[in-house]
């Protein structure tokens, strides 16, 4: 079964790096600079990690915006230099795969109807679980001990 993997819009989130700390403060997001730490700062725009001193925002996104129980927010990574959003079709990113990750699976009314926590070098096999049930529509995957949102992966 094919897939795609998709980043967030970069616009979307360009206009934070104009804002000062206070600005950023006040919406409940932060100014951050990458270090070396592993896995490292994982960009949703990209799906890159961030290089050590490199700017990013950290702030809340609501990855889930359906009007379902589900409906859900949380935080995410975005890097200033990230201008292309990531979109490849049975490709797995190096971010995706060097982490522990919650993969939920919903249906066409946005209600989980599958999740498995995994090691990211196991996606594919797990995609293929999912997509070979037919109530499954898309997924969402999250770093799984952060919570972070990290992308949706879609039928292709």
């Amino acid at each position: 079964m094919d897939f795609r993997i998709s980043g967030l819009p970069a616009p979307q989130f360009q206009p934070l790096f104009a804002m000062t700390d206070g600005q950023l403060e006040a919406i409940g997001a932060r100014r951050c600079y990458a270090d070396d730490s592993r896995p490292g700062y994982p960009c949703r725009v990209s799906l890159m990690h961030a290089k050590p001193g490199e700017e990013l925002i950290l702030t809340s996104f609501q990855h889930q915006n359906a009007n379902s129980p589900y409906r859900a927010s949380g935080p995410i990574f975005v890097r200033k230099n990230a201008t292309e959003t990531f979109t490849a079709v049975n490709s797995v990113p190096d971010s995706l795969r060097v982490r522990l990750l919650s993969v939920r699976a919903y249906d066409s009314n946005d209600l989980i109807v599958d999740a498995e926590v995994i090691e990211g070098i196991n996606l594919e096999t797990t995609l293929a679980h999912f997509f070979a049930q037919d109530s499954v529509a898309y997924l969402h995957v999250h770093n799984a001990r952060r919570g972070c949102y990290a992308c949706r992966i879609d039928r292709a």
